[in-house]
């Protein structure tokens, strides 16, 4: 069997991977909120402060590249979510984390993502990171992740 560029590819070692969970009932900001740019400044920076704190109790190491996807856990209030919609706190997290010395930056060269998903709702929803280890990826695994054409 030839392996053609649809296949898989083959397994290789796991690259290193950590869940970083923000503390439950942080308030995470919605791109959907009418909120005056002044008014979310506070929210940010609990969020970022948090992630920074997570990050430096939890011992991350520092890392050149990473993938990160955050999952939303929403509040236990039933409706239909967007996990996009709360990008706003997934940028101040990731931006806690380059405070934190985990990633010199969160431009496109050092970050891949943050990408969202959707989790089981929580009583005052949950920011939960995962971040991957990019330089522990095989370049077929990274393709997947990546695909040519985008920015790398």
């Amino acid at each position: 069997m030839t392996m053609t560029s649809l296949d898989p590819p083959k397994p290789t070692t796991r690259p290193r991977t950590w869940r970083l969970e923000l503390p439950a009932e942080i308030t995470l900001i919605n791109a959907n909120d009418r909120m005056h740019p002044a008014k979310h400044s506070p929210y940010i920076k609990v969020i970022r402060q948090a992630a920074w704190a997570m990050a430096r109790h939890r011992k991350l190491p520092a890392l050149q590249r990473a993938h990160i996807y955050y999952v939303i856990h929403p509040d236990t209030k039933g409706r239909r979510r967007d996990p996009g919609n709360w990008s706003p706190s997934a940028k101040a997290a990731v931006d806690g984390l380059v405070d934190a010395g985990i990633l010199p930056d969160d431009n496109h060269t050092h970050l891949l993502g943050p990408d969202p998903r959707i989790g089981a709702p929580v009583k005052g929803s949950q920011l939960v990171l995962w971040i991957t280890d990019l330089d522990q990826i095989s370049p077929e695994h990274l393709a997947l992740l990546n695909p040519p054409g985008a920015l790398s």
